[in-house]
């Protein structure tokens, strides 16, 4: 206990601090002992230069004030970002050493990292302070705290002192262009804006888009071709359709992978292209996991993202839940569906819908072997279901691109055959 009260007694001391401390106090001591003045004071000025900048040093430590700024703090994977800590204090006698705290996922650079040494301030008594941040995962990323550790100008005191808390960096999904719609889901081809020309649940919807070669005649449509003063023809027409339910299968069983190169990232980006795509075509969408449970009340693009941002696993082990809304189409986003787990989700949706399958086993390292999803695809084309399949590698563009001209049932593929 003793050793422990001398250690917090000589705390803020460094070790060249305390060697001089007790050289100066040896010094006085022999002094004493040989009856010598000059020695005397020889031991008492040494001794003091410790005290003297444990002094200084704990003076300034006491008058320091930090701010720090994330500009911006909520932005996509893999953009920019820039953090500022702007010190505000007295006159520094000696080294100031910041070290701000920052997770690899939020992105620090290397050649750039939050690590300072501030030898004076300005005239204004402030210095300012900035490095860059690319962040390579989604999520709330907590930025500190800040601490810094105060020195006298000969460093025989030091003290450490945490400056600031942390502070929120919120990371959302990338979004990916998509273009073009699937069967049945919004206006396919037409000009942009049809989806919203609708009269309600069960009225018709008359899609157009431009004249292409090969075209038949008896599909132009003359009062589009007089609006636009181009030759138009029309494709189908179609009853409105409620809006769109998507399924993000988070399951953590379900994929493969780690961190920013994991199936479960690929499948969230997809899913955060795929709403806001939807959103911007004036699609009402509903966002929901493999539970049924919404992700976000709020409407819009933000909230969708938002909520992504800070999506976690499950441990759910299979697909079964609530029944998907009759009145809306229903896209699923989905992982490694193992045995007697399909029959699940085809019990909650009997009508089919769309359906992203990822091929989870080429993100596992082990085994890198694709087509383990070709089975359970098969068996959502039999049902009804237009699917689309997604391997390591994979862009998301290309794969709603498969949806949108593929990923057409067995059954559908039957009848155009005939």
């Amino acid at each position: 206990m003793a050793r422990r009260d001398g250690d917090a007694r000589l705390s803020g001391f460094t070790t060249r601090g305390r060697c001089l401390l007790a050289g100066g106090i040896a010094t006085a001591a022999c002094s004493l002992v040989l009856n010598e003045r000059d020695l005397l004071r020889i031991g008492v000025f040494v001794a003091m230069l410790p005290l003297l900048g444990w002094l200084l040093a704990a003076r300034t430590r006491r008058a320091l004030r930090v701010s720090r700024t994330i500009t911006p703090n909520r932005l996509p994977v893999g953009t920019d970002a820039e953090v500022e800590l702007r010190l505000h204090g007295t006159a520094l006698l000696g080294a100031l050493r910041v070290i701000d705290t920052v997770p690899d996922a939020a992105g620090p650079l290397p050649s750039a990292p939050p690590r300072f040494t501030v030898h004076r301030l300005s005239g204004r008594g402030a210095a300012v302070m900035t490095y860059p941040l690319r962040p390579v995962l989604r999520g709330i990323h907590r930025i500190g705290p800040l601490s810094g550790s105060v020195s006298d100008p000969l460093g025989l005191a030091e003290f450490e002192r945490r400056l600031i808390e942390d502070d929120r960096l919120l990371v959302v999904p990338r979004v990916v262009a998509l273009r073009g719609m699937p069967p049945a889901l919004g206006a396919g081809e037409g000009t942009p804006g049809a989806a919203l020309a609708h009269q309600g649940q069960g009225a018709s919807d008359v899609l157009i888009r431009q004249y292409r070669p090969g075209d038949e005649l008896r599909r132009v449509h003359w009062k589009s071709t007089a609006r636009h003063d181009d030759l138009m023809v029309r494709l189908e027409e179609r009853p409105w359709r409620g809006g769109l339910t998507v399924l993000l299968d988070r399951r953590d069983a379900a994929h493969r992978g780690r961190g920013v190169d994991s199936s479960l990232e690929f499948a969230i980006t997809l899913t955060a292209s795929i709403c806001a795509h939807m959103i911007a075509r004036g699609e009402p969408v509903q966002l929901v996991t493999e539970d049924g449970a919404a992700l976000t009340a709020a409407p819009g693009v933000d909230a969708v993202l938002d909520a992504l941002a800070a999506l976690r696993p499950s441990a759910r082990p299979d697909l079964s839940g609530p029944e998907l809304t009759h009145g809306n189409d229903v896209l699923a986003v989905l992982g490694a569906v193992g045995p007697g787990q399909l029959e699940g989700l085809l019990a909650r949706r009997t009508s089919g819908g769309h359906a992203i399958l990822l091929d989870t086993g080429t993100w596992d390292p082990a085994q890198r072997r694709a087509g383990g999803s070709a089975a359970v695809a098969s068996t959502l084309r039999a049902a009804g279901w237009h699917v689309a399949e997604a391997r390591l590698g994979s862009l998301p563009d290309r794969v709603w691109d498969d949806l949108t001209t593929g990923g057409i049932p067995d059954g559908m593929r039957m009848g155009m055959a005939t």
